[in-house]
């Protein structure tokens, strides 16, 4: 895939985050300059880290790094930076808390999605950047990344993308049956009912169970499940927005309207080539994995707002992105900051748009370069205008666990018996529900 996705079925249960265990790292990192940045860190400061230069590891898996890192070399050739892709997801993320724990071959630089900060962020495993002026970064994002890499008054990330939802449906089908693009939710279940009752073999969407989708669709409803202060959690699925997500889902679940289908398993794209899965509501990222992954439908796909949950409603939630971390036993704190700053803020920024990710700063939503592409593979809609403007009606206020990396790996085994026939959707989230607050309970957090 050319952009990142949200990487929901996770192999958690490596990621333990005990609250004794996880902060317990000595100093580490890759050797380098010796920059460890002092309590605060001006711009002076981190101009002179990077005159002096010396060499930063950056963990990280998404592709339009690499030119970054070339970009930034060129400009600064006494710094020297060793791109390593560790592992996608939860695969890194163990291979981190390893060397954390063990004090050795921390890398300087880590890329986090938002879901998974939190962990890092409460076991002091990455560092607060408001050391480095982090916090004067207020309003150069949007607000869902923003608050997402926000852990209580602590700044533990800089955002590097973004995934606000919106629809993107294939018109050729919607033409075909005479489908209106749902606005609502409501409007959306009969589109899922027209469609298969016009062709048995096409579904509106395709839904196995997905961590990610759920919580985020949740999100958007207005739901808060999770209640984070510290060590303190509350878990509860019982509330207004889970509920109404779980009264219109299980509408289709029950009527099997949904293709049992897998997210990005080859079946699916191929459902999304044909036409047989006539649309996704997803992250802002899409566009470059459909352009890549689904040639079949160029010119046929095009992107529309979420459909709310009330008609005429504006409200939208983050699904998938990420952060750039620095690791508090990275020993190039200064120089890894200003990498940070390089990439996220500055002129990595469009480095990392020319090649076909979806940005989280407000500069660029709101450029008219940016809104006013047109997208080949989308019938030349200018796409971006949809999705700036979905940037900027995220629900405020959501959540995540400070385990959600280990709540993702178990959603399966729960809310994804609903799927099957084995229990109902809110059945499943108050299993997972249970479930969830048993383990935190064992990593010694406060769950009610």
């Amino acid at each position: 895939m050319t952009i990142t996705r949200r990487q929901t079925l996770l192999l958690g249960a490596a990621l333990s985050v005990s609250l004794i265990t996880t902060a317990c790292a000595g100093p580490g990192g890759d050797g380098g300059a010796g920059t460890a940045a002092p309590p605060s860190a001006s711009a002076t400061d981190l101009e002179a880290a990077l005159n002096k230069g010396g060499t930063i590891t950056v963990w990280a898996w998404e592709p339009t790094l690499k030119q970054v890192v070339t970009d930034f070399q060129t400009k600064y050739p006494k710094v020297k930076v060793n791109l390593v892709n560790a592992g996608t997801g939860n695969d890194q993320y163990i291979a981190l808390q390893n060397a954390i724990k063990a004090g050795s071959g921390v890398p300087d630089v880590a890329q986090i999605e938002y879901f998974a900060l939190p962990q890092f962020a409460l076991g002091k495993s990455v560092a607060d950047l408001t050391a480095f002026g982090a916090d004067k970064l207020e309003g150069t994002f949007t607000p869902g990344p923003w608050g997402s890499v926000h852990s209580g008054t602590g700044i533990y990330g800089i955002p590097m993308d973004s995934g606000p939802m919106a629809l993107f449906y294939n018109k050729d089908v919607f033409d075909k049956h005479k489908i209106e693009v749902p606005k609502t939710w409501e409007e959306y279940i009969a589109a899922a009912k027209k469609l298969h009752e016009a062709d048995p073999k096409a579904y509106i969407t395709s839904d196995t169970g997905d961590a990610g989708f759920t919580t985020s669709m949740i999100w958007q409803a207005g739901g808060k499940p999770y209640q984070v202060d510290g060590t303190k959690v509350g878990i509860n699925f019982g509330d207004a927005g889970t509920q109404k997500f779980t009264a219109a889902w299980q509408q289709l679940v029950s009527e099997k309207l949904l293709a049992p289908i897998s997210g990005w398993s080859d079946a699916w794209y191929k459902g999304l080539g044909d036409g047989t899965i006539a649309t996704l509501v997803i992250g802002a990222w899409m566009p470059a994995n459909l352009e890549t992954g689904v040639k079949a439908g160029k010119g046929k796909w095009r992107v529309a707002p979420m459909p709310q949950w009330e008609a005429g409603g504006k409200a939208t939630a983050e699904n998938g992105g990420s952060s750039l971390a620095v690791p508090e036993a990275g020993a190039n704190k200064a120089l890894a900051y200003a990498f940070l700053k390089y990439a996220g803020v500055d002129e990595g920024v469009q480095t990392r748009l020319d090649g076909g990710a979806f940005p989280a700063t407000t500069a660029q939503l709101n450029s008219a370069e940016f809104k006013d592409k047109k997208f080949p593979y989308f019938g030349d809609q200018q796409v971006n205008q949809v999705l700036a403007e979905s940037a900027g009606q995220v629900v405020p206020g959501w959540s995540y666990l400070p385990y959600q990396v280990y709540a993702n790996s178990i959603f399966n085994d729960t809310v994804g018996k609903a799927y099957t026939g084995g229990s109902t959707l809110q059945d499943g989230l108050k299993a997972w529900q249970d479930a969830s607050v048993k383990y935190g309970q064992e990593q010694g957090f406060s769950v009610q």
